[in-house]
């Protein structure tokens, strides 16, 4: 049975008091107007995604869950040029196979304007091809992934939104090669796209620099445990580790890398970086003194920095989160990305004017220059053209010190392609 998230929309959003099964959309894709693109109607914009609502990547569907707050947030604000945004998010499981089944449905049964904001490199590039041939808007796939933004003219209706994992891997090398001498460093990653990706960024960022990777270890996916991994890296000699691994398997680093009585200095991958897994492994029992000034990368404010406490952009995310999202976990900064994401769109929907068509809104995101994003770092833009797919190409070091991350330095620029 396929899960589809759901929410019960305020009354202020439609003008009564309804509660609306966001899967329910085969009532308002009957409605479109004759000759609009569907998804389309007078009133009403329809999106559509997948995401891990179940299995072992479920802690990103905090991603989907922070977007589609923020949608709800504008519905009440009187929508997009007039229409409501509705929002369908359908659950993949993280299986390539089962997302590209259920973004068909999406759109050739619920009859989407456009696939947003679905997660996972492999899913998303399981779907592109079959997306570009019916000319739907990929509409930033949340994936770090090269490959999104490489074959912009084969694939024109596609585009992701963050930093790719290169950059973020480069960004993480030339901290390395500028701060730690001629360090050896020892990296677990993610035998996919996702950690080869981020290897291969580190080796980039310490080229020319004494600083070498003196080990290099892969798990699988779908492993349960990488303590095998993790004893090997420790006898190779280094004195960084890096670990470029999702939330679950980060944690479990973290944690064995202590018990081995190992002392290297950390450096972590993005999505191994939330505010939910790093106080966990601080918290362990006889503390773990290597979490302490651990360094990983941001694009998003956090919203465990005490640097955005009185900031009136995350006030209005906790407000948003409040009223759309009741008890969800507001210091996870995936519902960050999820709001910015969904900010970005609605600008991009916005730009495509009150005469929405598909193609209308391919040509705005494939020139975007948007300023301002409140969810984003200050200074980072999201910029697109003709020969540059990477909507955001802009990182900041971040360092964890005591019971949060604190952003240091200026931003990190790195052209993706």
């Amino acid at each position: 049975m396929t899960r589809t998230l759901r929410f019960a929309l305020p009354a202020l959003a439609l003008g009564v008091g309804v509660a609306l099964a966001v899967g329910a959309t085969a009532a308002l894709a009957a409605t479109s107007r004759a000759g609009a693109d569907p998804g389309v109607t007078p009133t009403t914009v329809l999106l559509g995604g997948t995401a891990p609502l179940t299995g072992s990547s479920s802690a990103y569907a905090a991603i989907a869950v922070g977007a589609h707050a923020y949608v709800d947030y504008v519905n009440t604000r009187g929508g997009v040029n007039g229409r409501r945004i509705a929002y369908t998010i359908v659950d993949d499981a993280s299986d390539p196979a089962r997302a590209l089944d259920l973004t068909r449905r999406l759109v050739e049964d619920d009859k989407v304007f456009a696939v947003f904001n679905s997660f996972g490199t492999d899913q998303n590039l399981a779907v592109r091809e079959y997306l570009n041939q019916k000319k739907v808007p990929q509409l930033f796939a949340a994936s770090g992934a090269t490959a999104l933004g490489k074959q912009g003219g084969q694939f024109p209706y596609t585009i992701g939104l963050r930093p790719t994992y290169t950059a973020e891997g480069w960004v993480l090398g030339q901290y390395l090669a500028r701060t730690q001498g001629a360090a050896k460093v020892a990296v677990l990653y993610e035998d996919d796209d996702y950690g080869r990706e981020l290897l291969d960024g580190l080796r980039r960022g310490i080229l020319r620099s004494k600083v070498r990777v003196a080990a290099a270890e892969p798990y699988d996916a779908a492993a349960t445990d990488v303590q095998a991994q993790v004893a090997r890296l420790r006898i190779a000699g280094a004195t960084v580790f890096a670990v470029f691994a999702k939330s679950r398997v980060a944690l479990q680093a973290l944690r064995y890398a202590n018990r081995l009585g190992w002392k290297p200095k950390l450096t972590l991958s993005s999505s191994g970086a939330s505010s939910a897994t790093v106080p966990r492994a601080a918290s362990e029992k006889g503390g773990n003194p290597l979490v302490n000034g651990m360094v990983s990368v941001a694009f998003l404010k956090d919203p465990t920095d005490p640097r955005w406490v009185k900031d009136s952009s995350m006030k209005l995310y906790r407000k948003v989160m409040k009223r759309f999202a009741p008890g969800a976990n507001v210091d996870d900064v995936n519902h960050v990305y999820g709001m910015a994401a969904a900010w970005t769109a609605i600008e991009a929907i916005r730009r495509a004017g009150a005469n929405l068509t598909r193609d209308a809104l391919i040509r705005v995101v494939a020139s975007l220059n948007l300023q301002g994003n409140p969810f984003l770092l200050p200074g980072i833009a999201v910029r697109t053209g003709p020969s540059d797919r990477y909507p955001i190409e802009q990182l900041l070091l971040q360092r964890w010190h005591k019971d949060a991350w604190r952003s240091f330095g200026g931003l990190w620029s790195y052209r993706s392609g």
